[in-house]
Order: structure tokens, then sequence, then C-alpha cells
């Protein structure tokens, strides 16, 4: 048997992507980020843009920590490309607020007592406006079916279906 001969590896320049603009209207302020494209919604918010409410969980889209808004519609930001969303309008959890009003929800999940370590508060509170603007939830069933994304590991379920039915107008 001939003896086995070294792995030689060719050694090929790969050229690493140009940067690739991307316009997003950001809490309502238009901004323009020169991006890998790589680079996931959410890793443009909070480390580009400084937009650190947005959390980063599981990274892979089943917790939901990340959850912003996109042209009115929730979506997990870690499993979304920014370069996907050229052009589109982006909600965070900072923009939810207007005037230094707090946002129903955000008031709605303080009277409720909606969270306990947090962690999970902006995307549960931004999963929620997604859900009341889709308009599909109407018993509280169906809030925690539609909410069953956004993950909170303290268990603070009950007090946020509560804050969810007080904005519907159901508490």
């Amino acid at each position: 048997m001939a003896p086995a001969k070294p792995h030689q590896s060719a050694a090929v320049a790969i050229p690493v992507p140009d940067k690739i603009s991307v316009s997003l209207n950001v809490n309502g302020v238009d901004v323009q980020l020169d991006l890998a494209p790589w680079t996931t919604l959410l890793d443009a918010l909070r480390d580009r843009l400084n937009l650190t409410g947005t959390k980063k969980g599981c990274d892979h889209g089943q917790c939901g920590a990340c959850t912003v808004l996109v042209d009115g519609r929730r979506i997990v930001s870690c499993l979304t490309l920014a370069v996907m969303k050229d052009g589109s309008k982006v909600t965070t959890i900072e923009g939810l607020a207007k005037d230094g009003m707090l946002h129903p929800l955000q008031q709605a999940f303080i009277d409720h007592d909606a969270f306990q370590c947090g962690y999970c508060t902006p995307g549960q509170i931004c999963s929620a406006a997604g859900l009341l603007a889709e308009g599909r939830a109407k018993t509280a069933d169906e809030i925690r079916e539609l909410m069953s994304g956004n993950i909170c590991r303290c268990g603070a379920y009950p007090n946020i279906v509560a804050a969810i039915q007080q904005v519907m107008g159901h508490s």
C-alpha cells in the first residue's frame, strides 16, 4: 500500500464581497447603511444604529426576542438580512412611544406587570403591536396561539395576555 500523500490545499483567495448600501426608515428616521451582505437586520439595528432594545436571544428565530415591525408586520430580525429590507420602514421598541407618551402596549405591560426579567419584553411588545394591527386575535386563546413565537422564560404569559387584552379593549 502506498503511503498517503499529505493534504495540499490550493490557496485560492476568495474575494470579500463589496458592502451594499441599504436605505431604511428606522423609527421615523431615514438611515443609509453600508453593510456586508450577510448582516442581519438585528445586527444592523444593534451594532450599527445602537438600538439595543431589540434583543438577541437564540439567534435562530425560535424565541422572538428580536421581533420588530417591518412595514407594520412583525418579523424576527435575526433571520432577516438587512439588504432584504432595503427601503422598508422598521419600528423597534424604541420607536413605539410617541411625543414622550408610552405606546398603549408599553403602558399595559407596566399596568399588568407583564414581565419579570424583561429580556423578552421588547420582542413581546413589538409582536403584540403587530398582532393588534393584524386584527385576527379576538380571544385569549387566539392571543396565546398568535403570540406563541415569543418565548418568556420567566412565565409571565397570563400577564402578557392580560396586557394585550387591555389594549384590545377586553380588560
